[in-house]
């Protein structure tokens, strides 16, 4: 592992303007300079980690409640058009099942979307590259009526899109979140989210039952024990595939697994996209958006091999999956929210990788 000089962090909200105004918890990534990490990655690359700046990253993925919000300030009818490029469309009817959690049944404009009941805060599903940076692009230009097609990314192919130097918030680079995930500011990288190199252990938040209850997640872990964890799937203590029950947390559930630097959740409940592109070891393409954090599909559960810091693969950016969302900074497959902690100028990178393993 590798070191650098520690320095002091805080955490706050941001609160924007108005009575609907999507609002974030706050992690400061300090230690600019940090030197990158040794680990190797499931597909042979190493080096990530290291960022020359301080910036804010999301503690927690954006919630299905926030990305409603987004949609009827920016599609009040609920018409869910086709916004052109790559992928126009901001609302998946998937997003309205059993791996979802939005609905687009209201009645009034402004309210036609809605968080389903008791979903409000897990994390949003189903969401594409392309919704993650329109998504950016709202938050930039002030929310409400703010547009979606540039402000931080100029949307494009999904591909060719480069964060502006003058961006305010925006979606993390593979870098970004790497370092807020697994590096501590004492000069340490550690292998899981949650500040130590010991494999998590799963369990429901709302029953935690476990020797330590700061390094727990939300995936796929058996020990065949009967001890009241580590029993198969966290949420349902099962070892059935949950196809009619609710697999996912709210964000921050595990208040006390958290990483060096306040954020949550970056191992488990669903995977985050992050800026880096990749193509996948083939010359000449094609080329995908990267993802990490904990890896599920509507027929494979997050296991402990996708929760790690070896783990990064990557998908198309018009690809819409169960497990993915994104956080701030913003990575949505769910999405992770990043904002600017200074001004300051930083260009965008094209990261060639080994083959990654298939993304659903």
């Amino acid at each position: 592992m590798k070191t650098t000089a520690a320095s002091m962090l805080f955490a706050f909200a941001l609160f924007f303007p108005g009575a609907h105004a999507v609002t974030f918890d706050w992690a400061t990534v300090g230690n600019p300079g940090n030197a990158s990490d040794s680990e190797v990655m499931n597909d042979g690359t190493t080096g990530y980690g290291s960022v020359g700046y301080a910036y804010r990253i999301s503690k927690h993925e954006v919630t299905n409640a926030q990305y409603a919000e987004f949609l009827n300030a920016v599609d009040p009818t609920g018409a869910n058009l086709d916004l052109g490029g790559g992928d126009g469309f901001l609302y998946d009817s998937n997003m309205s099942g059993n791996f979802g959690g939005i609905e687009n049944t209201g009645t009034v404009d402004g309210a036609h979307y809605v968080a389903q009941t008791g979903r409000e805060q897990n994390p949003v599903t189903h969401v594409s590259f392309f919704d993650a940076m329109r998504f950016v692009n709202w938050l930039h230009n002030g929310q409400g009526g703010g547009g979606t097609e540039s402000g931080v990314y100029t949307i494009g192919t999904g591909l060719d899109e480069i964060r502006s130097t003058n961006a305010k918030f925006w979606i993390p680079s593979e870098d970004e979140w790497y370092k807020a995930a697994h590096y501590d500011p004492s000069g340490v990288y550690y292998d899981y989210p949650t500040g130590t190199d010991t494999v998590p252990y799963s369990d429901n938040p709302a029953s935690l039952n476990t020797p330590d209850d700061t390094n727990v997640a939300n995936f796929y872990k058996n020990d065949a024990i009967a001890n009241g964890y580590d029993d198969g799937y966290a949420v349902s203590g099962s070892t059935s595939f949950p196809t009619n029950t609710n697999p996912f947390i709210d964000v921050g559930a595990y208040t006390a697994a958290a990483s060096p630097y306040g954020t949550f959740d970056q191992g488990g409940n669903v995977t985050e996209w992050n800026e880096s592109v990749t193509n996948l070891g083939l010359p000449g393409g094609p080329y995908y958006r990267g993802i990490r954090g904990g890896r599920r599909s509507t027929s494979q559960p997050a296991t402990v091999s996708f929760c790690g810091a070896n783990f990064g693969t990557a998908a198309s950016p018009r690809r819409r999956s169960a497990s993915m969302v994104f956080a701030w900074q913003v990575s949505l497959s769910q999405v992770r929210c990043c904002w600017a902690a200074w001004q300051r100028a930083d260009s965008w990178f094209l990261r060639s990788r080994a083959r990654p393993q298939k993304s659903d």
